[in-house]
């Protein structure tokens, strides 16, 4: 048989009974939309995170009050020392620090003459900048000392454009929770950073912020490290020294790696589940295939009779019918990724700001995926037309 015959059986097949092909093919190509969409915005997530992430640099410590995890009794009668600033200024002695940067975050008022903003405030000190890599538009950043500082601010870009619209802001005084603070800095335009908005913040001294938030420690000591050291090698020796001042590991580390180590199981984790119902429509598409691929031999056995008596063997007859299985598949699969562009463009014109991260090889996996599937589906069908007794089939009408 030749494959110009082969092909033409195989479309005649498929277009002859055209409600039933379709209905099979939406099956995979449901299946194949939702695996692929997933594995686009997953894709796409994970790059966006990256991308958040590396704004505040690659090489960051965080300590956080509290240990995060306790148990049995002496988890009961565990006591938690607040982070303070002289913990903060011990770590600066340590091999391979560069910066050393305190933090308390609240929210409160902020007031230039009668206009009035609501936004977050975060204490800092003058190396928050660099550690966080921050661009100042204006003006200078926070004083690099920490204790007694002066009533100083500086703006993020939306908070002075909110405040003092196309006026200088420099040099000029606004309240930030009912005390007067003299703006000295505009930070340049940040973006958003997973939904927080890192224009609309005002950054005062560290000192000051503790005093305004009335809170007995910081929130967040973030230390950067020179480039060529290991994170844990870093961690480790943040741990060593605050254990000595503390007598207890009450605290708790997190390096930026395993920062994105977790984002990315979470991630993975999501994909998974989701995926998941991906693979009930692909599991319903194999099993109309291998509906319509039996019907398709109950009906068709006398061609099938009559394809033996022509000369056909027993393998062109299996292959025969595993390329419709194939072809209904890749028909489905090509289906189903038209199915994903068209969702894509409704989600980005939906919602500009989704990140999306197309991969051709993603693409060619879920053909292949597809084509697995039919392949599965139709080899019992195609095995059992290739066992058909020509004499037998060509008496069956």
């Amino acid at each position: 048989m030749r494959l110009a015959d082969a092909l033409r059986l195989v479309s005649r097949a498929l277009l002859t009974a055209r409600l039933r092909s379709f209905l099979t093919m939406l099956g995979i190509a449901v299946g194949i939309a939702a695996v692929s969409l997933l594995t686009t915005l997953g894709a796409g997530l994970q790059l966006y995170v990256l991308d958040n992430f590396s704004q505040f640099g690659s090489r960051i410590v965080a300590v956080n009050p509290g240990k995060t995890q306790t148990g049995g009794i002496g988890g009961l009668l565990y006591s938690t020392r607040p982070l303070s600033l002289d913990d903060a200024d011990s770590l600066r002695s340590l091999a391979f620090v560069e910066q050393v940067v305190p933090v308390v975050q609240g929210s409160g008022a902020i007031e230039f003459g009668r206009r009035v903003r609501h936004t977050d405030i975060i204490g800092g000190n003058g190396e928050m900048a660099a550690a966080w890599r921050f661009e100042l538009a204006q003006g200078q950043f926070l004083p690099v000392i920490s204790g007694n500082s002066q009533p100083l601010a500086v703006l993020g870009s939306k908070v002075r454009r909110e405040l003092f619209g196309d006026a200088r802001a420099l040099g000029r005084f606004i309240r930030v929770g009912g005390e007067r603070y003299r703006v000295v800095g505009v930070m340049a335009s940040k973006g958003q950073m997973l939904g927080f908005d890192l224009d609309d913040i005002v950054y005062i001294p560290i000192d000051r912020a503790l005093s305004l938030f009335n809170r007995p420690g910081l929130m967040e000591i973030d230390i950067t490290y020179r480039a060529g050291t290991g994170a844990q090698q870093v961690a480790e020796r943040i741990r060593q020294r605050l254990i000595q001042r503390h007598g207890v590991e009450d605290f708790s580390l997190t390096t930026q790696d395993e920062m994105l180590s977790s984002l990315n199981r979470i991630l993975s984790l999501l994909t998974v589940a989701v995926g998941a119902l991906g693979g009930i429509s692909l599991l319903v598409g194999a099993i109309g295939i291998v509906t319509i691929m039996v019907t398709t031999v109950q009906e068709r056995s006398a061609e099938i009779g009559l394809l033996r008596a022509l000369g056909a063997t027993r393998r062109q007859i299996l292959l025969l019918f595993l390329g419709e299985a194939l072809l209904l598949a890749l028909a489905g699969g090509l289906f189903g990724l038209l199915l994903m562009a068209l969702l894509l463009g409704v989600l980005a014109l939906a919602i500009p700001a989704l990140p999306i991260s197309l991969s051709p090889f993603y693409l060619l996996l879920a053909l292949l995926l597809a084509a697995v599937v039919g392949l599965l589906a139709g080899v019992s069908p195609a095995w059992r037309a290739a066992g058909l007794n020509p004499v037998d089939a060509l008496q069956q009408e």
